[in-house]
């Protein structure tokens, strides 16, 4: 269950980086919420790595 959630937000950063290019304003916010999306993604899944 927890994979899904990675891949969700790992993708969805990416999403979110190529959105940014399309928009028509907020370009720098969304682009950031890309960035945030996969480092937390990443993030969670070297965290849930060390308990283990």
């Amino acid at each position: 269950m927890l994979f899904l959630v990675y891949v969700v937000l790992f993708l969805g950063g990416f999403y979110l980086f190529g959105a940014a290019f399309n928009a028509e304003a907020w370009q720098g916010l969304i682009f950031s919420a890309g960035i945030f999306a996969v480092s937390l993604a990443l993030g969670l899944v070297v965290h849930s790595q060390r308990k283990s």
